[in-house]
C-alpha cells in the first residue's frame, strides 16, 4: 500500500511544524506522501512546509476555508496514494504508528480504520485532565476510541485511514462540523465498508484548547449527535443520551436535597470520587485529578445541554437541520 498522510490545517502553522517533525522520524522502510491542505488560513503554514521538503515527500494547497471535512476531501482528490491517512494539524505521531497500521491492516484488511489519542508527558495540565476526560472509560470519552466495545466502530478524523476505493464510493466526509466522522461511518456501512479500530495506532492530540473552547466543543457534539439519529435511526443507541440523562439527574437530585433527600446527589458525590481517583492514579498529579472531576462536569453539562437542545428542534419541532444550527455546516 502506498500511504498519503492528509493534514487540514487552519491559523496553525506551530502545530503543523510539530506534526511533521514527528513524521518525518517515522520508522518505516515504506514510501509515503504528506499533502496539507491550508483552509483558508490568514495565518500561512507554507514557511513551515518548506523546511521539510527535504525530509518529506510533501505537498502544500492553498484553498478558500470551507471547513475541515471539505478540506479533507481535497487533499484525498489530489493525493496519489491508495490509502490515505487523515490527521489533524494538533496530533503528534509516534515512530512505530506506520507499523502498526501497516501490520493491522495486512492481518485483517479494512478500507476505514481508527485509532485512539493520548497524552504526552509534555502536555499541560490542562491538556492531560481533557486528554483523559476525553479518552476515559469513566466519562463518554468511553467510546472515542480506545475503549469502545461496539459492533462496529466509528473512526474519529484526528486519526483515521481511508481507502481510496472508499472515499471514491462514499464522496469523502459531508459538510457537517462537528459529526462528519460518525457520519462517514455510517454511510461507509450502508455501502458495505467495514472499519476497525487499531488500539496500538494512537497519536498524542495536543489540544491547544481552553475551558471556554473545551465547553462550546462538547456543547457541538451534543448538538450533532441527534441529527446524526435524525438520518440514520438505524443507528441511534441509548448511549448517546447517557450525559443529558447524567445532566437531568444531577439537577432532580440537587431539587431533592430540598426534601432532605441527599441520596441521589450522594450517588454523584461518589461518582466524582471515582473519577478523581482513577485520574489520580494515572497522571499522578492532585492538580490533573481536580482538573479531570472539572472537564468532566464541563463534558456532560456541554454535551447534554446541546443534546437536549438539538433534540427538541429536530425531533419536536421538526425542524430542519441546516436552520437548526447552521454553525454545525460548512457551505462548500
Amino acid at each position: 500500500m502506498y500511504f498519503s498522510f492528509i493534514i487540514p490545517v487552519y491559523n496553525r502553522p506551530d502545530e503543523i511544524d510539530e506534526l511533521l517533525e514527528s513524521l518525518s522520524k517515522l520508522k518505516t522502510e515504506l514510501v509515503f506522501e504528506v499533502v496539507v491542505v491550508e483552509d483558508g488560513s490568514k495565518i500561512s503554514c507554507e514557511h513551515i512546509i518548506e523546511k521539510y521538503n527535504s525530509k518529506l515527500s510533501i505537498s502544500y494547497y492553498f484553498k478558500p476555508n470551507s471547513g475541515p471535512g471539505d478540506s479533507r476531501n481535497y487533499g484525498m482528490r489530489i493525493a496519489k496514494g491508495d490509502y490515505f491517512i487523515i490527521l489533524d494539524s494538533d496530533c503528534i505521531i509516534p515512530e512505530d504508528y506506520l507499523e502498526h497500521v501497516t501490520k493491522s491492516l495486512e492481518n485483517d484488511y479494512v478500507d476505514c480504520f481508527g485509532g485512539p489519542d493520548a497524552a504526552l508527558d509534555t502536555f499541560s495540565d490542562v491538556q492531560k485532565a481533557i486528554n483523559f476526560t476525553m479518552t476515559s472509560f469513566l466519562t463518554t470519552g468511553g467510546i472515542r476510541g480506545g475503549s469502545e466495545k461496539v459492533d462496529k466502530f466509528q473512526p474519529r478524523s484526528f486519526n483515521m485511514g481511508l481507502s481510496k476505493i472508499a472515499f471514491e464510493a462514499s464522496n469523502g466526509f459531508g459538510n457537517i462540523h462537528p459529526g462528519e466522522d460518525p457520519d462517514l461511518s455510517i454511510r461507509l456501512w450502508n455501502l458495505g465498508f467495514r472499519t476497525k479500530l487499531i488500539k496500538e495506532a494512537f497519536v498524542y492530540h495536543k489540544r491547544r484548547i481552553s475551558w471556554e473552547k473545551f465547553q462550546l466543543q462538547v456543547n457541538k457534539f451534543g448538538k450533532a449527535r441527534p441529527i446524526l439519529n435524525s438520518w440514520y435511526p438505524q443507528f441511534v443507541k441509548i448511549t448517546f443520551w447517557f450525559p443529558s440523562l447524567f445532566l437531568l439527574g444531577f439537577l432532580f437530585s440537587v431539587l431533592l436535597l430540598g426534601f432532605k433527600f441527599p441520596y441521589f446527589l450522594e450517588l454523584y458525590i461518589a461518582y466524582f470520587t471515582v473519577l478523581f481517583t482513577v485520574s489520580l492514579f494515572v497522571n499522578k498529579s492532585l492538580k490533573i485529578a481536580l482538573y479531570s472531576v472539572y472537564a468532566a462536569i464541563i463534558q456532560f453539562y456541554g454535551y447534554g445541554k446541546g443534546f437536549l437542545l438539538s433534540f427538541y428542534k429536530i425531533f419536536i419541532l421538526k425542524q430542519k437541520p441546516e436552520e437548526a444550527f447552521p454553525e454545525l455546516f460548512f457551505k462548500k
